[in-house]
Parts: structure tokens; sequence; C-alpha cells
């Protein structure tokens, strides 16, 4: 009967979880929500764009009340989801729930006293991408169309909350993002003034990575680590620099892969598409790849300049 083979497979599933170590979460606290999270960013992206991501129009008489009610209940949500993830760390099982209720509670008045600055930062940052991209309309479409704005949007907020060294919910923040752009930005990461990233599908920016003033990036662009060090039973070290620091006005064409802690590209340089970069580069250098050999065949009568192979 399948009655008594799913007994069997339940049975083998639960004999699984006899041990608390590995990937069960039973009887631990309970986890930030990501559903709750990624509703916490919608609520913030009609604070930071307000009118954009609305079905109806809103007036600014009704601006106030608008941004009370998303305000009033970003803060309700998100002190909830910031008790859940302080209860993860090792150091905060021996505060009360009201202890930690009033931590939860501080963190989040210091993040929503930030809003004014993200978007300040997140202002910079379209008009960059307008200035940056001669297919760009308007600021309208750049808000409403670019993934690479969504992404940085997302980043913005996370990292603000990374630096309130809450755990969990700013990844889950930056993974919502990646999923809906394909833009992996970790919220540690420090990037500067009048961001932009053309395009965006496939670019990582690491944990530790630095960007300045102006810089801007390409699709298929990775900022990442170059080799981690291990302790002496052959175990990653967490922390340190492991990813490159990118000076104010550099533009990473397409594809471009730099990586090391210890790696810097100068100020006002250009990084060309497909380089592979693990060493620093100095201010006002372009670096790219030699141009392939171009072999040309002709094919049944077909014009030689129509038909190409490309050795690289």
């Amino acid at each position: 009967m399948p009655q008594n083979k799913l007994a069997q497979i339940i049975e083998k599933i639960l004999d699984t979880y006899q041990d608390d170590k590995g990937i069960n979460h039973i009887e631990g606290p309970n986890l930030p929500a990501r559903e709750a999270v990624e509703e916490i960013v919608v609520d913030l992206l009609n604070v930071i764009f307000p009118g954009y991501y609305e079905k109806l129009e809103i007036s600014r008489e009704e601006m106030s009340l608008y941004i009370w009610e998303r305000i009033v209940s970003t803060y309700h949500n998100l002190s909830r989801e910031i008790v859940k993830s302080l209860k993860t760390l090792a150091d905060m099982e021996k505060k009360t729930d009201d202890e930690l209720t009033a931590m939860a509670v501080q963190k989040t008045l210091a993040f929503l006293l930030r809003l004014p600055h993200v978007r300040k930062k997140l202002t910079g940052d379209v008009a960059a991408a307008y200035d940056g991209d001669p297919a760009a309309k308007s600021f309208d479409e750049i808000i409403l169309c670019y993934p690479g704005l969504a992404a940085i949007a997302v980043y913005r907020v996370a990292h603000e909350l990374y630096m309130l060294e809450i755990p969990l919910i700013p990844r889950i923040m930056a993974e919502f993002a990646h999923c809906k752009t394909g833009i992996d930005i970790h919220p540690g990461a420090s990037i500067g003034d009048n961001f932009f990233i053309d395009h965006g599908t496939g670019v990582v920016i690491g944990e530790t990575s630095v960007i300045g003033n102006a810089v801007r990036i390409y699709q298929g662009v990775t900022l990442g680590a170059l080799s981690f060090k291990k302790d002496k039973d052959g175990r990653v070290l967490k922390g340190g620099k492991r990813h490159p620091t990118i000076d104010d006005n550099v533009v990473i064409y397409a594809g471009a892969t730099i990586l090391g802690g210890e790696t810097v590209v100068g100020k006002n340089s250009i990084i060309g598409g497909n380089v592979w970069l693990l060493e620093s580069v100095p201010p006002n250098t372009t670096i790219t790849h030699q141009s392939p050999k171009l072999n040309y065949k002709e094919l049944g009568g077909e014009p030689a300049e129509e038909v190409y192979m490309y050795y690289i």
C-alpha cells in the first residue's frame, strides 16, 4: 500500500533530523521571515521613490498620510524581524525579550533616521544613470525600468542595516534584489556617490569591495576574492579585506573580473571588457585585451566580410 511506503519514507526523513547540527533549525529561535523582509523592502522603496510603484496617483496633499502609513508599518514590521535576527547571536542568549525589543526599536529608529541620506544617495545614482546612458530618456524611465538602479536602491537600504550590525536581514534583502535583477551586491560593500550599473545581469560585488564616486560598471563584472586564508585545520578564515578597491571615476566594461583584497584600480582608469585583473592599476590607465586575430573564410559565395571566424 502507498501509505506504508509513505510511512517508511517519512520515518527515514525524520531520522535525519536527530542530529542537531547542520541544516536543522528545530526548536531554535524564530528566524526573520523572508516574505516579511521582502514586504519591508517594498514599503521602503515606496517611501524612497514615492508615486512610482503605486497603481493610483498620489497628490501632495496625501503625501503626509501616505508616508506616515508606510513608516509606521516599516517601524513595526522591521523591529519585529530585528528581534528575531538578534536572537540568533550567541551573545544575545542571556538577554530578556524586553531587552531585545528595546535594542530592536533603537536600531530600527536609527535606520529610519538614515532614509533622507539614502534618498540623497539614490538621487545621485539616478542622475549618474541618466548622464551615463545615452538611451535613458528620463529619470522616470530609470527608476521604473533599470535593474541596476533597483539593485543599487536595495543595496543602499541593506547597507544601512548592515552597518547597524543587524544579522540576516541585510542579506535577505540583497538576495531579494539578486533574484529580481540578476545583480548580486553584498550589503557590506562600501559604494560611493553617483554609482551606475548599466544592463547589470551577472554583476557580482563582494562584501569587502570598496567603490569610489562616479564609478560605472557593465553587465557580467565581478569584484571578487582571489583566494581565502585558512586556519591550521584547513577551514576558511572569516573577515579581512578580500575584494578589490575601485577608485573614483573608473569605468569597468562587460565581463571584466577584478580579484583580490590588495588590488586597487586607480582613479580615472578604464578596464576593458573580459579583462582578468589580479594586480593593481595606476590612475589614468586603460587596460584592455589584445585584439583577437580575425580569420575570414568565404562560404558558398557569401561576401567574405560577412562570414568570419574568431580565434582567441
